[in-house]
């Protein structure tokens, strides 16, 4: 079976699609990666092909431009401020994608197409190609449910109606938002609507498109009311590879005990050289020792004081267990590397889905409640810092949390859902 899968945005958006592709392979499948050529040295290294897509939105979030807009994403009222900007900034780069997408999937010929939501093209070409479409998802965002609203709406008191409500809003407004993106496309490919039943969100034959919900039933457990459509799998990771520190990280952190880990991704935030500052008095009101991941700009200082490594990039999954604590922007992919391991964390979400995560953890006791970025200042972080180094029962409920994770296999869970529906 040809499997292509497609997927957009930062590395949290792309490593779990390369897990699923090394797990596809070795059961004897092939398999492509459809994504932006930036990762073409992480496919590389595993023998996974890519096909290239337009690496317009990630050439926005790059800007600071772009960073400013991702910035007023924070909670419904800044997302309904901020839309009419996203989309006028994204209209032009959504043309390029659709036509690069579509040049990808010809140039595979696939048998079923995984994809990310953020490839809304997807399941419309695999039902112009008459082949299965599955959507991978990795934060619970479109499957409706009566318990909660969508992630970043307002938890109001009224009832299982106003939740629904919500779920449905936002599937509306995805297929009517993708409509003029996938014109020019329908025109040249697809005259005769011979598609006519799909859109975003529906099959080929108009049932509703399966969903792959890549996370942990121990991290969001999947509410009773979901539709029969959604699977909840379990994380996506990278099969666990030996990694040695460089000798001067490992030095750091045989010097003392184990240190934090704080980065903040590809979120870079509007002022890095602030939220540096903030970081680095927090640490040290805390007392404790740190690594300071400068990611693509969410941290930026040349001098650090004693107690302190700044690190380019290092693995998640082989640096946080030498870790006592993670501090990180709560993105989907950091989060779950974070639990896996057993650590404590502090998440400082900027947008999107990041306060949805932040509040998981909470919850789950693995973690002081999640601060803001605009609400970042050295006593709040200095003191979430010392609670989850110190804190026994956030220690413990982390240490329960990565036993639950460790015992599933996503992947696996996950291709059996692909080979039934192929």
């Amino acid at each position: 079976m040809r499997v292509l899968l497609a997927t957009i945005g930062t590395r949290g958006d792309v490593q779990p699609f390369l897990a699923l592709a090394l797990g596809l392979r070795a059961r004897g499948h092939e398999v492509a990666i459809a994504t932006c050529p930036r990762f073409a040295s992480m496919l590389d290294a595993h023998g996974i092909p890519l096909l290239p897509l337009d690496e317009g939105l990630l050439e926005l979030l790059d800007s600071t431009a772009g960073r400013a807009i991702f910035a007023g994403l924070d909670g419904a009222l800044g997302m309904l401020r901020t839309i009419p900007k996203v989309l006028r900034q994204v209209g032009p780069i959504h043309h390029r994608l659709v036509a690069a997408a579509w040049a990808a999937t010809e140039a595979f010929a696939p048998d079923v197409v995984v994809h990310h939501p953020k490839l809304f093209c997807m399941p419309v070409f695999a039902a112009r190609r008459g082949i299965p479409a599955l959507l991978a998802l990795f934060v619970p965002m479109l499957a409706p449910t009566g318990t909660a609203p969508v992630p970043g709406l307002p938890r109001l008191p009224l009832g299982h109606g106003y939740n629904r409500l919500t779920w449905h809003a936002l599937r509306l407004a995805m297929r009517a938002g993708s409509a003029p993106w996938l014109r020019p496309w329908r025109r040249r490919h697809d005259p005769e609507h011979r598609a006519r039943a799909a859109h975003p969100l529906r099959t080929a034959r108009d049932r509703p498109l399966p969903m792959l919900h890549a996370f942990s039933a121990a991290v969001c457990p999947p509410p009773g009311d979901w539709p029969a459509e959604a699977t909840l799998t379990g994380y996506w990771f990278l099969p666990e590879a030996d990694w040695t520190p460089p000798p001067a990280l490992a030095a750091f952190i045989d010097a003392g005990p184990a240190p934090v880990y704080v980065g903040f991704g590809s979120m870079a935030g509007v002022d890095p050289a602030s939220t540096t500052r903030v970081v680095l008095d927090a640490v040290a009101r805390a007392g404790v020792r740190a690594v300071l991941a400068t990611g693509w700009g969410g941290i930026a200082v040349s001098d650090v004081p004693a107690g302190v490594f700044l690190l380019d990039a290092a693995p998640h999954a082989a640096l946080f267990p030498r870790m006592s604590a993670v501090i990180h922007h709560g993105g989907a992919g950091t989060t779950a590397a974070g639990l896996r391991a057993g650590c404590p964390t502090v998440v400082c979400p900027f947008a999107v889905d990041q306060p949805f995560w932040g509040a998981r953890v909470q919850a789950l006791g693995a973690g002081p409640a999640p601060i803001p970025q605009r609400q970042l200042d050295p006593r709040r972080l200095g003191d979430a810092i010392h609670a989850a180094v110190h804190d026994p029962a956030i220690r413990n409920a982390a240490r329960r949390l990565s036993q639950a994770i460790r015992a599933e296999d996503g992947v696996a869970a996950a291709i059996a859902r692909i080979e039934a529906a192929a």
